[in-house]
């Protein structure tokens, strides 16, 4: 007969047997929600967009889109698409002067009062909830870059907009060099609201596409634990949204054509929300539709055809361990 104490045993051995024989990938979910953003309303319509059943989407629009003739029209057949496939829109407001240096002056608090309060008005009843103050604030070629202070004011001019239940990305930036003393001017500038500042937005593409961990990070390339630290030193609620990112196919001199690259670093994307979960909400991949693998830039997941790429066949796979 077998001992007693044996016997006693066997629940516990069988049951930590069965937890060995569990896949790592059933324990490596991760609560980070996935979407894609892309300018194309087309999107919804594709069959391979629509295998991945995403449930976020993002769209960005200049601040004086309301005066430009056509360009309502455009953000109205978004989210219109959008809604029509159940899926929440992130409207992201950016310059209307996209230079390496900007050609027009900043707006002025009023101006974007009135041309992005009418946005909101246009948009909220539409259904849009989720609203970006400004887009990569911290960039060149956004009239912001020298002006944190502005961008705070817009934050807390966007607080008063009538935007019932809407979350607000904060702050929005670019994971590159001077970014962890943008964030702190930002903050700063911002007050109590900046401290209490509920999301803040981080394209960290140098970082998924140069591969940067906690141990190769610099000032130039800072990485999201970085961010994550300037952030923390004062605020220490605000959750990150990266609100754009992705593995590209090609972009300028930095990254010059390739598919197979992209495929890898789509992967690195996903290692690192799995990392960072307790900190990232939300991911936005940009964009959709690939443009021929251009030097300008080319993130796509398809091809123009709508042809899938290898990194659509990782970001599918990838999609199974984490929110929609």
């Amino acid at each position: 007969m077998q001992p007693l104490v044996n016997r006693r045993l066997l629940p516990s051995l069988l049951v930590a047997g069965l937890l060995l024989m569990v896949p790592a990938s059933a324990t490596a979910k991760t609560n980070v929600a996935v979407g894609i953003g892309d300018q194309s309303p087309k999107m919804f319509s594709e069959a391979n967009w629509k295998a991945l059943n995403l449930k976020k989407t993002r769209f960005f629009v200049e601040w004086n889109t309301i005066d430009q003739e056509g360009e309502p029209a455009k953000a109205d057949a978004f989210v219109a698409a959008a809604r029509a496939a159940r899926v929440s829109v992130l409207m992201h407001i950016s310059t209307d002067d996209i230079n390496s240096t900007p050609r027009r002056p900043l707006p002025s608090n009023s101006a974007y009062k009135s041309k992005v309060g009418a946005l909101v008005a246009r948009y909220r009843p539409q259904g849009v909830k989720d609203w970006g103050v400004w887009n990569e604030a911290n960039h060149k070629s956004q009239p912001t870059a020298r002006n944190p202070k502005r961008a705070a004011q817009f934050y807390k001019t966007f607080r008063n907009f009538k935007c019932s239940r809407c979350k607000i990305v904060a702050l929005d930036v670019l994971d590159q060099a001077g970014v962890e003393k943008y964030i702190g001017s930002w903050i700063k500038a911002a007050g109590s609201v900046g401290k209490k500042a509920k999301i803040i937005g981080v394209h960290n593409y140098s970082q998924v596409n140069r591969r940067i961990t906690e141990k190769n990070a610099s000032s130039r390339y800072p990485g999201v634990a970085r961010i994550l630290k300037a952030i923390r030193k004062r605020n220490t609620v605000a959750k990150l949204w990266l609100t754009e990112t992705g593995g590209l196919a090609s972009f300028g001199n930095a990254f010059k054509c390739d598919r197979s690259r992209q495929a890898n670093r789509t992967k690195y994307m996903f290692d690192l929300i799995k990392k960072y979960d307790r900190d990232i909400e939300r991911l936005y991949s940009y964009n959709y539709f690939g443009n021929g693998c251009t030097p300008a830039f080319d993130g796509g997941l398809v091809e123009e055809n709508g042809t899938p790429r290898t990194a659509y066949n990782t970001f599918k796979s990838q999609l199974k361990n984490t929110r929609r």
